[in-house]
């Protein structure tokens, strides 16, 4: 019973905490269409949270097709990936505790 409850608190904050990455990589590419200035201290915040993760998947895979870069693309869908199954799985576990 213990074990279940903590598991299910442990699942919905990692739950919160993909979404609120995933909103900070939508705001990211956002604000990357207006060409902000680049010692602003909300855009430096942005792209120390994105960037290291785009590198990574750069180095993996060609992320830009035809100008675009999908790279925030990439990042949201394997993040509602985890989200949608790691997550899941979590709490189906924690009620079978």
């Amino acid at each position: 019973m213990i074990l279940g409850t903590f598991i299910e608190a442990v699942a919905q904050i990692l739950s919160m905490i993909i979404n609120i990455y995933v909103w900070i990589v939508i705001i990211a590419a956002l604000v990357s269409w207006v060409r902000p200035d680049p010692y602003n201290p909300i855009v430096q915040i942005l792209y120390k949270l994105t960037e290291p993760l785009y590198v990574k998947i750069r180095s993996l895979i060609p992320t830009i097709i035809g100008g675009i870069d999908l790279t925030p693309l990439i990042v949201i869908l394997v993040l509602q990936f985890i989200n949608l199954f790691f997550i899941k799985l979590l709490f189906s576990l924690a009620r079978s505790l």
